[in-house]
């Protein structure tokens, strides 16, 4: 199999190269921008509707919302799929 990411060639099961996708993407911080997206867009709806949170309430309510975007994400992802 050839690496898409260099010159040399990789071999190795699927598993090898799902380990290596892994790593690429971890070392891109894709987790970390997608949490700084679903935060700005929670802050900014916030300010959109003048709404005041104790730090505490406001750190409560992005949990709850950044679970349900995570999984609105997993479900478009199962849709796809499953149509492929």
């Amino acid at each position: 199999m050839m690496n898409p990411f260099g010159p040399k060639q990789e071999s190795g099961s699927y598993m090898d190269l799902h380990k290596r996708m892994l790593q690429h993407v971890r070392a891109m911080k894709v987790n970390d921008q997608i949490f700084k997206v679903v935060q700005n867009a929670y802050e900014h709806a916030l300010i959109t509707e003048n709404v005041v949170l104790s730090r505490a309430e406001k750190n409560r309510m992005l949990s709850q919302i950044m679970k349900l975007v995570l999984e609105d994400m997993i479900k478009k992802l199962n849709e796809g799929s499953s149509s492929a």
